[in-house]
């Protein structure tokens, strides 16, 4: 019991840590997510006067075609790490097409990628939150129901004890002086 009771007191600090590690990469993450969000939002804005150009635009021209992740660990969780985004362009004629046509596919390719960094940085936000969570729950688990529980369990086992010992020498003592009478 007492043993339970080290060992839960020895590994709050530690999951108090991780706790707080967490914390502070999520908190991160999201600065980084709204970060993408806002960039993807003023790029789509600063097309939006040349919208009807894009009209003629045919976006199937630009396809994903593989996103490399990495994978990274932070306080033992495994998060994804965007590496690389590679795109298929399917062939197209120069002369058939308006000439602001290889501005758009590079366009496309940037916003396709800054939506992909999002998704990727919102994914790990979400392990680790989830994370974040369940060490929350340990800590609390560990502060208010466990440590008490074993320190009130151990505060009875010594009362139980001390109570024995001052029976037992009563005992004793009551024994000695009935010996003493008779004797």
């Amino acid at each position: 019991m007492n043993r339970q009771l080290r060992i839960r007191q020895r590994a709050l600090p530690t999951l108090k840590n991780k706790e707080s590690a967490l914390r502070v990469e999520v908190k991160k993450l999201k600065h980084e997510a709204d970060e993408r969000e806002q960039l993807l939002a003023s790029r789509m804005a600063g097309y939006h006067n040349v919208l009807r150009l894009w009209e003629e635009f045919d976006p199937s021209v630009v396809q994903v075609e593989q996103v490399l992740l990495d994978q990274r660990k932070i306080a033992g969780v495994l998060i994804p790490v965007l590496r690389d985004v590679s795109f298929r362009v399917e062939p197209f004629s120069l002369f058939n097409k308006p000439h602001w046509w290889p501005d758009g596919v590079a366009t496309l390719k940037e916003l396709a990628r800054i939506g992909i960094e999002k998704q990727v940085l919102l994914r790990a936000m979400s392990l680790l939150d989830r994370a974040r969570k369940k060490t929350t729950q340990k800590v609390n688990l560990y502060e208010k129901v466990q440590i008490p529980g074993y320190e009130e369990a151990v505060l009875k086992i010594k009362r139980f004890l001390e109570d024995e010992e001052n029976l037992s020498k009563s005992a004793q003592k009551i024994v000695k002086k009935r010996q003493e009478a008779l004797g």
